[in-house]
């Protein structure tokens, strides 16, 4: 059988040098003649430089592209290669989640899933089936639920749960994990009273009356959470293994992992060693992983672990984001502060000197205000600038939800990297508005705004809040509509993103922001070989039909880890 392929791909086979009318220098190198090659070709392939598509993308044994190739005539017999066909589908720069969370994505597989749950109503009639072979006293435990367009108006509260629920303790996380519904029956396991105080960052919602409603927001969830068993390590494990594997499934190369526990460095580590992690992570480690980071220790081919995550504020939804003035449907509240000015400045020094780098979690306009304000008087220390690493630090803001319009041009001028989600900005336009009023409206969500003042955008999903496909994350960004088609005049349309500057959220923009641009990101000769492939081109069909885009395979390494049915 013969096949047509590139000219360059046939120089590459024969071993020749390169013909004075062939590629240039810079579409394809010269392999060693045992070197076996892979070549995909027979559909459309995006390298991510603008619109350019190419024909053939050869990769060698060590994983990295050898030849990018336009197309010729020349052909070559099959048993040289390992021919890889499209079969008409569209190959990308291996999409990368620049916000996730890789354990509770497993996680979410595996335990009560409350996603899509439409009203309190149907989440007290889920639960009450869940309990039907649950024995008393036994704790249950779901998350994903969202009180947006229910018909209630409100969150749920204990009092909704009790009644099916009197003998089991049920605890229920919101679906950004900022908030979580307790019944009576966990709120006294846990030893939660009227009376039982909040926590510094933390809220326990009360009635007029007093009385504890059961919902706790951010670090007053903590004493509820004790009442959850701790997974044990083959839990994290099958956890990992599960996540990872839903994720390449969907399309995804790579993933920004957040807030990851220290010890399951040595389990990510494991994993992929036994080639049971088929997808590219760069770590971001809570606080107490600081030395995993500062030494780049449990690290692999596909594992980078330089960063770490920490918290301002909570999230808009649960009024945890932290906000300049108060919020327009609850005056009598801010939002809440996980961390003041004073200790992010003494872990900015800190992380400066270790060539740490800083992923900060931050929505609320003063969240994000404290950020920029500290990060502005950190650079005006002799002893931080005299700092080899400081110039290319590529710390990170984590939403950068709410930006007072004064901010949005610091973000750029101060070399941050906005690491957004725009699927959170197409839910949260059901909500935003109330929490906000109009005024504030104008710096939510601003991605053009933001690229207009040369700052980079980093695109992900912070799976499990969100369901954290390609296809929902790029359309957000090109759409800024819901799933539905519905927005109004009132969410900015201009904030959305042209399919190029949308392409480079998910490509070109994490690997600068996991410093691999010289490995990834675009198709060219000497990357990496991470492509993503669907059975349409996101570039150029109508907006609404990218969420029916299915997944055709996905490459990491040169090494197909997903090919669907």
């Amino acid at each position: 059988m013969r096949i047509l392929i590139a000219a360059a791909i046939g120089c590459l086979l024969a071993g020749c040098q390169q013909a004075e009318d062939g590629p240039s220098a810079e579409t394809q190198t010269q392999p060693s003649e045992s070197q076996p090659l892979t070549v995909f070709t027979g559909g459309t392939i995006y390298t991510g430089n603008g619109t350019d598509t190419v024909d053939a993308v050869t990769v060698g044994a060590d994983g990295r592209i050898i030849a990018v190739s336009p197309p010729t005539s020349m052909d070559w017999d099959e048993g040289e290669i390992n021919l890889v066909d499209l079969d008409g589908a569209v190959m990308f720069p291996g999409f990368t989640d620049g916000h996730a969370h890789l354990l509770g994505i497993g996680q979410r597989e595996l335990t009560l899933n409350l996603e899509g749950t439409a009203s309190i109503g149907e989440l007290v009639t889920r639960i009450e089936a869940e309990l039907q072979n649950i024995p008393a006293g036994q704790v249950v435990f779901g998350r994903g639920w969202i009180e947006t367009g229910w018909p209630e108006n409100r969150m749920p509260n204990a009092s909704d749960l009790d009644a099916i629920s009197p003998d089991h303790p049920v605890i229920l996380t919101r679906a950004d994990g900022h908030a979580l519904v307790a019944n009576s029956a966990a709120m006294t396991a846990a030893g939660v009273t009227d009376d039982t105080p909040d926590v510094d960052g933390g809220k326990i919602e009360r009635d007029d009356a007093g009385q504890a409603t059961g919902i706790f927001i951010d670090n007053a969830m903590g004493q509820i959470f004790a009442l959850v068993s701790a997974p044990s390590e083959q839990d994290n494990i099958r956890a990992f293994v599960v996540g990872a594997q839903a994720y390449s499934a969907r399309g995804w190369t790579g993933v920004h992992n957040m807030s990851v526990t220290p010890s399951h460095a040595v389990l990510m580590e494991r994993l992929d060693l036994e080639g049971r992690m088929p997808l590219r992570l760069h770590n971001a480690y809570d606080e107490s992983g600081f030395e995993i980071a500062a030494n780049r220790q449990h690290e692999t081919d596909t594992i980078t672990n330089r960063s770490v995550k920490l918290y301002m504020d909570g999230a808009l939804g649960s009024r945890g984001a932290l906000l300049i003035e108060p919020y327009s449907d609850r005056p009598d509240t801010r939002g809440l502060s996980l961390m003041e000015p004073e200790a992010l400045s003494e872990l900015m020094v800190r992380a400066e000197t270790a060539d740490v780098q800083l992923a900060i979690h931050a929505i609320g306009d003063l969240a994000n205000r404290r950020i920029l304000d500290e990060f502005e008087d950190l650079s005006q220390l002799d002893e931080i600038i005299a700092s080899p690493n400081y110039s290319d630090n590529r710390w990170r803001i984590e939403h950068t939800q709410i930006l007072h319009p004064d901010d949005i041009a610091r973000v750029g001028s101060l070399g941050l990297i906005a690491s957004m989600q725009p699927s959170h900005a197409i839910g949260d336009l059901k909500f935003a508005p109330d929490r906000l009023g109009p005024n504030r409206l104008y710096g939510a969500y601003a991605w053009q705004s933001l690229l207009g003042t040369n700052a980079v955008i980093v695109g992900g999903s912070d799976a499990p809040v969100e369901i954290g496909t390609p296809q929902i994350e790029f359309y957000a960004a090109v759409a800024r509509k819901d799933v539905e088609g519905f927005s109004t005049e009132d969410w900015y349309p201009e904030e959305a993103l042209t399919r190029q500057q949308a392409l480079a959220l998910f490509t070109s923009a994490p690997a600068y922001a996991a410093f691999m641009e010289d490995d990834l990101g675009r198709i060219e000769v000497g990357k990496l070989a991470d492509f993503s492939v669907f059975d349409r081109d996101l570039m150029t069909v109508p907006e609404a039909e990218i969420l029916q885009a299915k997944t055709v395979m996905t490459v990491v390494h040169g090494e197909i880890v997903f090919e669907a049915d």
